[in-house]
C-alpha cells in the first residue's frame, strides 16, 4: 500500500474556480467547476471526450439553508493510493485497488457550514461524497433532500426497473433513455408490496449504452447509516437526479457530524467486459472489520424450499398454503415440507452428492398467517412445528458431516426480529447453523418504514454485524441491494435483492435475458442467491393446468453457476429430479464457489455473457456463457489455461434442438482434451448456455 501527495494544475478563474484530475492511466477525468454563485458541480471525460455533462452537486437540509450553492474554496488536495487486498470469498484471491483523490474542502459563505467533497478516479470510472466534519456550525442535521446529478450526453439504451422504495423484483426493460415510463409497466408481476413514487423513476445500479458505443453505470458504494439512492429521469433532457429513499415521516436521513454520504459511482468503458469484471465498488467499501475469518466458508446447498414453490408441499403445519388463515391449534395435513424425516432426506442427498448444507423453510410455527395484514407479531424465530425435532435433525446432519442452514422469515416486521435476533442467534449456535437466510416479505414494521429507507438499511447492515458477533453467516432475501458491504463484513456471504430464480414458478417469470442483465446490474454491489439448477423447466410437470416454466434451457441452468457469482449456491431443484439427470447434476456437484481468478471472456448487457473462472488453490477452471432469448454461436480461446498443460474439458451444452421455450431439457454432455491454445465452439440454443469444466491430466 502507499499513498503519494501530488499536485494538479488549478484554474482560478474571474468567474469561478476549476479544477480537473485524471485516473492513474490517464483515460478519465474528473472536473470539477464551482460558478460564480459558488455551486458546485462536476463532468466526466473519457479518452477525451464528454461522457457526463457539467452535473450538478450538493445536499438540501431541513430546516436549514441548503448547501448547493453560495461556497467559497477552503483548501484542495489530492493524492494517489494503490493497494492489493485479499478478500476472504471472490472473484479473485487479490484485488487491485488504484485511485487518484481530489478533496475539496467548501465553506458556505452566509452560515460558515463546512462540506468536503471527495472525488476518486478509477480506470474503471469515478466516484464521489459528500463529507461533513465536525464544527459548531453543523452537529445533527436531518437531509431533506440530494442535489446530485449525472447529465447524459446522448439518447442511451438503458436497462432499467421502477425506482420502487419496497422492491428491486422486477424484470427489467431495455429501451432507450427517453422511452422509460414506469405507467407503461405491467403489474401482475408476481410482486406484493410496491412503493413506486413517481413515472419516471428509476434503480440504481443503472446500466446504458451511448449510441457511440460506450458503456455506463450509475451506482453507490458503502450505503452506511443512509437511504438507498433511486434516481429521477429528464427523459427529454437526458439527466438523471439522485431520489433518496424517505422515512414514515418523509424526511431522508438523520446525521450527526462528523459524517459521510455514500459514494455515488459512474463506470465507464467502450468495453463492456470491464463493467462486469469491475471491483470499484467493494474497493470504495471500508476493510474487513472481522479479524478471525476461517469460519467464512463458501456452500453449495440444496433444501426444502422448491417443493413449496411448485405446490408439492407448504411452509405452514396445517397444509393451506395460505398466508393469512390462522387456525389456533393448526393439524398436520401431511402436506407440511419442513418435517424430520423429509429433512433428513435432504440430509441424505447432501451428504452423498457432496453438498455442504441443507436450507429448510417451513420450520417454525406462524406460517398460517404470516402475510398481508401488517401483523407485528408472528414468528419467534425459536419454536419448530411438532413434526421437525430440531436436535434430532442437528445430530443426523452432524452424523452425516452436513451443516443445516436456518430461515428466518420476518414478515416485514422488523421490530419483532431484532427483539428476538440474539434468542434466535443463541438457538442456531446451540445446534451448530453456520448461516441464516433471512426475508423480508410485506410492508415493514414499524409501519410507514420502506425496505428501501435510512432505518432499513441500518437494520440489514446491524444484522450482519450482530451476526458476526456469533460466527454467523448472513444470506438476505428482500433486502436493499448490496453495495460492496461485504468487503466490510464477510460475513454477509450473499443476498437476493432483485427478481430470483423462484419468480419462474408463479408469475410470468424472468425473461431469457434476465440473467445477461443482473451481471450488470445488481451483482455489481455483491453475490447474488439466485438459486439456479432448475431441471424440471416446465411447471406443467407438477399440474398439468400450469403453464408455467423457467425461461431458460437446462443447460443455461448450469452455466448460472459459474456466470452469476456468488459464494453461497442452491442446487434448488428437488432430489428426485436431479437423479433422473445425474450426468448434468455432475456440474453442479463437482462446480466450485471459490475463487482464485475470473476472465470475463466475451460480455454484452441483455444479450450474453462467457466467463472462466479459476478454483481458488486448484488447477481446475470451469466455464459458463448464457445468452438471451437469441441462439448464439462463438469462438472463445482456452488461453486462461496454464500453458503446457493438457485438461480434460467436460461440455455441458443444449442440443441442437434445444430452445427456451419448446425443448428446454435437451442437452448433451461430451468430453475433450484442450490445452491453452485450443479453442472451444460454442453453440447456445435461444434462452440457451453452456457450462464446462477443466480438470488437469497428468502427465
Amino acid at each position: 500500500m502507499k499513498k503519494i501527495i501530488f499536485f494538479f494544475t488549478l484554474l482560478v478563474l474571474e468567474f469561478g474556480y476549476a479544477q480537473s484530475i485524471q485516473s492513474p492511466s490517464g483515460k478519465i477525468a474528473l472536473n470539477f467547476k464551482l460558478a460564480p454563485n459558488g455551486q458546485p458541480s462536476y463532468s466526466v471525460n473519457y479518452k477525451n471526450k464528454l461522457a457526463i455533462l457539467e452535473s450538478a452537486l450538493g445536499i438540501k437540509l431541513k430546516e436549514k439553508p441548503a448547501l448547493d450553492a453560495n461556497f467559497d474554496i477552503l483548501d484542495s488536495k489530492t493524492s494517489s493510493f494503490k493497494e492489493s487486498w485479499k478478500p476472504v470469498l471472490g472473484e479473485q484471491s487479490s484485488i487491485k485497488n488504484q485511485y487518484n483523490e481530489l478533496t475539496l474542502s467548501l465553506i458556505n459563505k452566509e452560515t460558515k457550514v463546512k462540506m468536503n467533497i471527495i472525488f476518486r478516479v478509477f480506470d474503471e470510472g469515478v466516484a464521489f461524497r459528500y463529507d461533513f466534519p465536525k464544527q459548531a456550525e453543523l452537529n445533527y442535521f436531518i437531509i431533506s433532500d440530494e442535489v446530485t446529478q449525472f447529465n447524459l450526453t446522448e439518447n442511451n439504451k438503458v436497462f432499467w426497473i421502477p425506482g420502487d422504495f419496497d422492491s428491486n423484483e422486477y424484470e427489467y426493460n431495455e429501451t432507450k433513455f427517453s422511452e422509460i415510463d414506469n405507467s407503461k409497466i405491467n403489474m401482475n408481476n408476481g410482486i406484493g408490496v410496491k412503493s413506486i413514487p413517481g413515472k419516471y423513476t428509476v434503480q440504481t445500479p443503472l446500466m446504458m449504452k451511448a449510441p457511440s458505443g460506450l458503456y455506463l453505470n450509475i451506482f453507490e458504494a458503502a450505503v452506511v447509516n443512509y437511504p438507498v439512492m433511486h434516481l429521477n429521469a429528464d427523459v427529454t433532457n437526458y439527466k438523471l437526479k439522485a431520489e433518496l429513499v424517505p422515512n414514515a415521516i418523509g424526511d431522508k436521513a438523520y446525521l450527526q457530524t462528523p459524517c459521510v454520504s455514500p459514494w455515488r459511482t459512474i463506470m465507464i468503458s467502450d468495453d463492456a467486459r470491464d463493467i462486469v469484471a469491475s471491483k470499484m465498488i467493494l474497493n470504495l467499501n471500508e476493510p474487513s472489520k472481522i479479524e478471525d475469518t476461517s469460519w467464512i466458508k463458501p456452500m453449495k446447498y440444496v433444501g426444502i424450499w422448491w417443493e413449496m414453490h411448485v405446490g408439492k408441499s407448504t411452509w405452514d403445519y396445517a397444509g393451506s398454503q395460505n398466508a393469512t388463515n390462522f387456525a389456533d391449534a393448526p393439524k398436520a395435513s401431511g402436506k407440511h415440507g419442513a418435517t424430520t424425516e423429509n429433512t433428513k432426506r435432504y440430509i441424505d442427498f447432501a451428504a452423498k452428492n457432496g453438498f455442504d448444507g441443507v436450507l429448510v423453510e417451513g420450520w417454525n410455527v406462524g406460517w398460517e398467517d404470516w402475510n398481508g395484514n401488517w401483523k407485528e407479531e408472528v414468528f419467534d424465530f425459536t419454536t419448530p412445528y411438532p413434526d421437525f425435532d430440531i436436535a434430532a435433525i442437528s445430530a443426523y446432519a452432524k452424523d452425516k458431516n452436513v451443516k443445516m442452514i436456518m430461515h428466518h422469515e420476518t414478515s416485514g416486521s422488523v421490530s419483532n426480529y431484532e427483539r428476538h435476533l440474539d434468542r434466535a442467534f443463541d438457538l442456531m449456535k446451540k445446534y451448530d447453523y453456520p448461516a441464516v437466510k433471512s426475508g423480508y416479505v410485506g410492508k415493514i414494521i414499524p409501519r410507514g418504514e420502506f425496505h428501501d429507507g435510512q432505518s432499513m438499511v441500518n437494520h440489514f447492515n446491524f444484522v450482519a454485524k450482530r451476526a458476526a458477533d456469533y460466527k454467523i453467516m448472513v444470506n438476505s432475501h428482500e433486502s436493499s441491494r448490496p453495495t460492496g458491504y461485504s468487503r466490510t463484513y464477510p460475513n454477509y456471504i450473499a443476498a437476493e435483492a432483485a427478481r430470483g430464480n423462484e419468480f419462474n414458478a408463479w408469475s410470468v417469470g424472468n425473461p431469457p435475458a434476465h440473467e445477461t442483465i443482473l451481471p450488470f446490474t445488481r451483482q455489481l454491489g455483491g453475490p447474488m442467491d439466485y438459486t439456479p439448477g432448475i431441471f424440471e423447466i416446465k411447471m406443467s410437470y407438477y399440474d398439468k393446468n400450469k403453464t408455467e416454466q423457467v425461461h431458460t434451457t437446462l443447460a443455461k441452468q448450469l452455466a448460472l453457476y459459474v456466470t452469476m457469482y456468488s459464494p453461497l449456491q442452491m442446487a434448488a431443484d428437488l432430489p428426485e429430479n436431479y437423479e433422473k439427470y445425474s450426468d448434468a447434476f455432475q456440474f453442479i456437484k463437482d462446480v466450485e464457489t471459490d475463487w482464485d481468478e475470473s476472465k470475463y471472456l466475451e460480455a454484452e448487457p441483455g444479450d450474453y455473457v462467457t466467463v472462466a473462472r479459476k478454483t481458488k488453490g486448484k488447477e481446475t477452471w470451469f466455464l459458463g456463457a448464457i445468452t438471451d432469448e437469441n441462439a448464439r454461436t462463438s469462438e472463445v480461446k482456452l488461453d486462461f489455461l496454464t500453458p503446457s498443460k493438457k485438461y480434460k474439458a467436460t461440455v455441458y451444452a443444449d442440443a441442437a434442438n434445444a430452445d427456451w421455450k419448446n425443448n428446454p431439457i435437451a442437452y448433451q454432455v461430451k468430453t475433450m482434451t484442450v490445452t491453452s491454445k485450443s479453442k472451444l465452439k460454442l453453440i447456445l440454443a435461444a434462452g440457451g448456455g453452456t457450462a464446462v469444466s477443466f480438470e488437469p491430466l497428468e502427465k
